[in-house]
C-alpha cells in the first residue's frame, strides 16, 4: 500500500533524524575518536543527498554537526567549543557536508535526468512502433489518441486533423471550445490560441505545412519530448494520409483499367458470335447453291450463336448488377437437397452428356439461405464442370454442415486447374490456360461476388490431370435471420 505523499515526506524526515540518533548512539557506545565520527557522519550525509535530496540533506547534516559538537568535541555535552582546533574541526565538517551534498544531489538528479531520457525515448520508440501499424488514415486517427495516452500516462489526449477537419479523442468528456480551439492552432496561419480545460496544445508540422493540432492534459511532457511527440505524429499521419492518395489514385487507375478491359472483352465476345449469326443469316438469305442440309446447318449456327450471345448478355448483366450491389439476399428457409435438384434440373442442357450425383454428408434440415442466388452460383460451377470435363465423366454435387457453416462443393474428373491459373480464376474475365476459348471469363467472378454476398468464401482444389474441386461456403442459419443483407 503507497503512503500519500504528505506522509511519505513526513516519514523520509523522521527517517533522517532517527537514523542521525542510532548512529550517535553506536559512535558514543564504540568511543569512536572525533575523526572517525567525523567521516561517519559525512557518509550519512552523502547517501542522505544521493537518496532524498539537497533539502533533507541539509537537515541530515544539522542534525550530524549538531551531535559531532555535542558528543565528540570537547568539552563533550555541550554546544560550547574549547577552542580554535575546535571550531575548525566542526567548520570543517559542515562546509564538508554541505559541498559533498550539493555534489551528491547534482549526480542523483543527472542519473534521474538520464533515466527520464532513457524512458522518454523508449516512449518514444513504442509509439513509433504503432504508429507504423497503420496502413489506413482513418484507423490511425480514430486509435492515436489512445494510443498516446496509455504510452505516455496521460489523463486525456485530444487530436484534430486539419485535412478531416474532425476531432478525435482518447475518451472522456471533453472541455468546451477543444475543437475550435485545435482548429485555430491547425491552420496555415497558426493562429496562437489558449487550450480550455487546463490542456497544453501544439500544431503538428509537416515541414512547414500544418497537418493537424495536439492537446494533452496534464502537463507532464518536457519541451523536448512534447517536440518529438509531434514531429512523430505528424509524420505518421502525413504518411499514412499520402498512402491513402495513393491507394486512391491506384484504384482509379486501376478502375479504368478494368473499365477498358471489359469494354474490350465484351466487344470481342459479342463481336464473334454476332459474325457468325450474320455471316449465316446472310448466306440464308441469299440461299443460291443451298440444299435442306446446308440450310439446317447454317440454321443450327444461327441458332447456337444466338444461345451464346444470349448467355454472354446474361452474364454481363448478372455482373455488372453484383457489381453496383443492387442485387440483395433474401433468405428462405429450404432444404439443400431441393437447391442442389434445382441447379441440376437448371443446367440440364450443359450436363446432358455427364453423370451427377447429389450427395448430402448430413442430415437434409431446412436452412435459411437465398435459393435463386445460390442455385445460380451452383448453376455456374456445374456448367464450368460439365465445359471441362469429358463426356461420359462423373460430377458429384456435395452439400454437408461444418460447425457454424452450410458448405456445397463440385467435384469433376477433368483435366483440373493449372497452378498458375489458381490466383487469378475468380477474377472477372480471365480465362485459364486450358480455356481454349471456352466460356467468357464471367462465370467464377459471379459466384464468388454471390458468395461474399451471403457472408461466405469461395475457394478451388485441384490436382492437375484429376479434376478439380470448387468449395463454397456460407454461415448456417437454422432460425429466421432478422433483415435482408445486401450483397458487396
Amino acid at each position: 500500500m503507497q503512503l500519500p505523499p504528505q506522509l511519505r515526506h513526513l516519514a523520509r524526515w523522521s527517517a533522517a533524524l532517527l537514523i542521525a540518533a542510532a548512529t550517535t548512539a553506536v559512535l558514543s557506545l564504540a568511543g569512536t575518536r572525533e575523526a572517525t565520527a567525523g567521516m561517519v557522519y559525512l557518509v550519512i550525509v552523502v547517501w542522505t543527498a544521493t537518496q532524498a535530496g539537497m533539502a533533507l540533506s541539509l537537515f541530515t547534516a544539522l542534525l550530524c554537526a549538531f551531535c559531532f559538537d555535542f558528543f565528540f568535541l570537547p568539552p563533550f555535552h555541550t554546544f560550547v567549543l574549547a577552542g580554535p582546533q575546535e571550531w575548525v574541526s566542526f567548520c570543517s565538517f559542515i562546509v564538508t557536508s554541505y559541498v559533498a551534498g550539493r555534489v551528491a544531489e547534482r549526480a542523483r538528479r543527472q542519473a534521474q535526468q538520464a533515466e527520464q531520457r532513457r524512458e522518454d525515448v523508449e516512449r518514444l520508440y513504442t509509439l513509433s512502433k504503432e504508429m507504423m501499424l497503420y496502413e489506413d488514415a482513418s484507423g490511425l486517427m480514430a486509435d492515436l489518441p489512445r494510443i498516446i495516452q496509455r504510452v505516455f500516462a496521460l489523463e486525456t489526449v485530444a487530436l484534430f486533423v486539419h485535412d478531416r477537419q474532425q476531432l478525435f479523442a482518447s475518451g472522456g468528456e471533453l472541455p468546451m471550445g477543444i475543437e475550435a480551439s485545435l482548429n485555430a492552432l491547425s491552420s496555415p496561419n497558426q493562429v496562437t490560441q489558449s487550450i480550455p480545460g487546463e490542456m497544453i496544445g501544439m500544431p503538428l508540422l509537416q515541414g512547414m505545412r500544418p497537418v493537424g493540432a495536439l492537446a494533452w492534459k496534464p502537463a507532464t511532457l518536457s519541451r523536448e519530448v512534447a517536440g518529438a511527440l509531434g514531429a512523430q505524429v505528424a509524420i505518421a499521419l502525413a504518411r499514412v494520409l499520402a498512402i491513402e492518395a495513393s491507394t486512391r489514385l491506384e484504384a482509379q487507375r486501376e478502375s479504368e483499367r478494368l473499365r477498358g478491359a471489359l469494354i474490350d472483352s465484351l466487344t470481342h465476345e459479342l463481336r464473334t458470335p454476332l459474325t457468325s449469326i450474320r455471316a449465316a443469316a446472310t448466306t440464308l438469305v441469299q440461299g443460291e447453291g443451298l440444299d435442306e442440309a446446308a440450310r439446317r446447318d447454317l440454321a443450327a449456327i444461327v441458332d447456337e450463336e444466338s444461345t451464346r450471345l444470349d448467355a454472354l448478355i446474361g452474364e454481363a448483366v448478372e455482373m455488372a448488377e453484383l457489381d453496383a450491389k443492387v442485387v440483395q439476399v433474401r433468405a428462405v428457409p429450404q432444404h439443400p437437397r431441393e437447391l442442389l435438384e434445382r441447379a441440376v434440373e437448371r443446367s440440364h442442357s450443359a450436363l446432358v452428356r455427364h453423370s451427377v450425383a447429389v450427395v448430402l454428408d448430413d442430415p437434409d434440415r431446412i436452412c435459411w439461405f437465398d435459393p435463386q442466388l445460390l442455385a445460380r452460383v451452383l448453376r455456374h460451377l456445374l456448367e464450368n464442370a460439365a465445359r471441362y470435363s469429358p463426356p461420359g465423366s462423373r460430377i458429384v454435387l456435395r452439400s454437408k454442415r461444418d460447425a457454424a457453416r452450410l458448405q456445397f462443393s463440385v467435384e469433376d474428373n477433368g483435366p483440373g486447374v493449372d497452378p498458375i491459373d489458381l490466383p487469378l480464376i475468380f477474377e472477372k474475365f480471365y480465362r485459364g490456360k486450358k480455356s481454349a476459348g471456352k466460356g467468357t471469363g464471367m462465370g467464377l467472378a459471379i459466384a464468388r461476388a454471390i458468395v461474399e454476398a451471403h457472408g461466405g468464401e469461395i475457394e478451388v482444389t485441384s490436382t492437375p490431370g484429376h479434376g478439380a474441386t470448387f468449395r463454397f461456403w456460407i454461415p448456417l442459419v437454422e432460425k429466421e435471420p432478422t433483415g435482408t443483407q445486401k450483397s458487396e
